[in-house]
């Protein structure tokens, strides 16, 4: 492989454009192509991020032989069968998180990347957010001590129609799959797998969740109260809470660019910029694995991308939320 990684995009909408922009800052990749099944949608991302070539339909730009890696940034439960079909062709893939649906799909698409040798990762972009991996860094080194509990939430006020993709069944709408994943994956960071699970949602009239709270229970004894919404504005906060004091990534927390640590009363506040819209990082990690021959991260390994479907699959039986009708 050349020293540019050549990438292809999947599914132009509004989050592509953001991973387009961060593209451009890296020295070491090119946005090779694009495709949509519209192909006026094509050309016009092509024209605007200066693409090489632009295709209306996904299998075209798979079948390119110079693309190295393509970002799938279409909804949630197309995910799975563009990636295998991706896979199939020789492509590795960065698939927006989730990258599937449930468990048993990340399964057929780890099973279809190690049998390809091929890499794959989901695009879970806060992990690579400079504050995050501070965050890593600060429960590495016990700077709070012992952590007992954690809260987390995302929401926001919604005035989408039932139509849109938040709110419909067969586009995987619902807070849980779109926003709460980013609570749950940040309990996970820090507290691994939890021991029970509780939750409770308000569901809408198409079947999904609009409000999702989740309380999480560990073997040592920890906590972890989760929430996610489109029915108001929340802080969007995560605040972990340790025998010697906390930390706080302040809003948004899952692409933060403030820490606050709070030890004996006192607060210190870090700044932790990251670059462009936050992609950037996310796209290195995968550029440093394609160069460095790797077919999985070691900082965001697929296992971990199971154990959070898991977790999801788990909060789904108990608000009884299910995508197959």
């Amino acid at each position: 492989m050349d020293k540019i990684i050549k990438w292809g995009i999947l599914g132009p909408g509004n989050i592509a454009t953001l991973f387009a922009d961060d593209l451009q800052l890296s020295d070491r990749a090119i946005l090779q192509g694009v495709a949509s099944r519209n192909l006026d949608k094509a050309r016009d991302f092509s024209s605007t991020y200066q693409s090489h070539t632009y295709y209306g339909s996904y299998e075209e730009l798979a079948d390119d032989p110079d693309i190295d890696v393509i970002y799938i940034a279409t909804p949630h439960p197309f995910h799975c069968e563009q990636t295998l079909m991706c896979l199939q062709k020789g492509k590795s893939v960065l698939c927006e998180k989730p990258m599937g649906m449930n468990a048993t799909e990340m399964k057929s698409m780890f099973a279809e990347a190690r049998a390809r040798n091929l890499f794959l990762m989901e695009g879970m972009w806060t992990r690579f957010i400079p504050a995050t991996k501070k965050l890593l860094q600060l429960l590495n080194e016990d700077a709070i001590g012992e952590l007992l509990f954690m809260r987390a939430d995302f929401g926001f006020k919604s005035d989408a129609g039932p139509e849109s993709r938040l709110f419909k069944k067969s586009l995987g709408g619902g807070s849980l799959l779109d926003i709460g994943i980013y609570p749950v994956y940040l309990s996970l960071l820090a507290f691994g797998l939890p021991h029970e699970i509780k939750a409770m949602a308000r569901m809408t009239k198409s079947g999904v969740d609009s409000y999702c709270s989740m309380l999480f229970g560990y073997a040592d004894g920890a906590k972890a109260v989760l929430e996610s919404t489109f029915e108001a504005e929340t802080p969007t906060e995560a605040t972990l809470f340790g025998s010697r004091g906390s930390i706080k990534l302040q809003s948004r927390f899952h692409h933060s660019e403030n820490i606050t640590i709070t030890l004996n009363g006192e607060e210190q506040n870090l700044k932790l910029p990251y670059r462009g819209n936050g992609y950037f990082h996310e796209i290195e990690e995968v550029n440093d694995c394609l160069l460095n021959k790797k077919t999985e991260s070691s900082n965001y390994p697929l296992q971990t991308s199971l154990d959070l479907i898991t977790v999801l699959d788990h909060v789904r039986d108990e608000i009884s939320l299910s995508y197959n009708s």
